[in-house]
């Protein structure tokens, strides 16, 4: 289950704060990330324009695709090139931010957006949306493991549900694992989370398996490296309806020879309803949380699959393709 008793740290693009950053001196302030995700994550502002000395306006920049890669350069003055200052800003944020266990970038920016972004070509035509911000792309080549997210893809149901539960899983191996790495919680920690890894991807489900039976006979520190790469990209992934509906059916298979007929047809009539689009996720959950009960397992009743992230949130309560 997904609980903390502090906030998590986060780091943020500092415009979606509502602080007035922006190049026109205006801000993009996120409700969803202040009004409610900061209940559980604790933000680290960060605006790298500003801190490499651009000041409050100041003229744009844009991505410009040379012959020597994609540089960010003044929208009026091409001598004005701010690519390695953003970079390494971003070197500098991670030193003073080690602990973060997450970073929500600010989409369509130069510095900060990490994905599709608008390139232009050295004349000042448009070229492509292959682009990423200077100082995102710093930031997720020095951390790769780090959930990263642009807030707006968070507007993404499915996005929005896989963002917050990396960060919360992240989190989790901070606080469980990787201060004291031992083979026993190594395999206590994957033991909760056997089933969240099946709902985002089997591939992944398959290869961490065999990881963990090698606890005890290898290097633990290089094992867990390992093993947080693979469990992170699983998780990267995100949970669909068929992945979630083959996690159910899995933990279903506790209920065998426990359930009366007309429950057995309750419980196969809900889960199918979900795998057909007709009932969110949570339908099928809480039916089948209430029938495990009967089982009375402590593995099964620590899984993080039923509860990834807070419950508060209700991410499970809508559709998420």
């Amino acid at each position: 289950m997904a609980t903390t008793d502090e906030k998590i740290p986060v780091g943020i693009s500092e415009c979606l704060l509502g602080e007035p950053v922006r190049f026109d001196g205006g801000h993009k302030r996120n409700r969803f990330l202040t009004d409610i995700m900061s209940r559980y994550f604790d933000y680290r502002p960060v605006c790298p324009e500003v801190l490499i000395g651009l000041g409050i306006p100041r003229k744009p920049i844009r991505l410009v695709a040379t012959d020597k890669g994609t540089r960010v350069r003044g929208v009026e003055d091409d001598s004005l090139d701010v690519t390695e200052a953003l970079a390494a800003e971003a070197d500098s944020a991670l030193q003073r931010m080690p602990d973060i266990c997450g970073y929500v970038l600010m989409q369509n920016s130069p510095s900060c957006a990490g994905f599709r972004m608008k390139r232009y070509t050295e004349k000042g035509f448009p070229l492509d949306s292959d682009g990423v911000g200077a100082f995102a792309g710093r930031l997720m080549e020095l951390h790769p493991l780090l959930p990263v997210e642009e807030a707006g893809r968070l507007t993404d149901a499915g996005l929005r549900d896989n963002f917050i539960a990396r960060v919360f899983a992240y989190k989790d191996w901070k606080d469980s694992v990787e201060a004291d790495p031992t083979p026993g919680k190594l395999v206590d920690f994957y033991s909760r989370y056997k089933y969240q890894v099946m709902a985002h991807h089997v591939p992944g489900y398959k290869a961490l398996g065999p990881l963990v039976a090698q606890a005890g006979s290898r290097d633990i520190h290089e094992l867990c490296r390992e093993f947080l790469e693979t469990f992170m990209d699983a998780l990267r992934h995100k949970a669909t309806r068929k992945g979630n509906t083959n996690a159910m059916m899995h933990l279903r298979g506790y209920l065998r020879g426990l359930l009366d007929q007309d429950e057995q047809s309750e419980l196969s009539e809900v889960i199918d309803s979900y795998r057909c689009g007709e009932v969110p996720l949570v339908v099928p959950l809480t039916l089948l949380k209430h029938y495990l009960r009967k089982v009375d397992n402590p593995y099964l009743q620590q899984q993080t699959f039923w509860s990834p992230h807070p419950d508060k949130l209700g991410l499970r309560n809508v559709d998420m393709g």
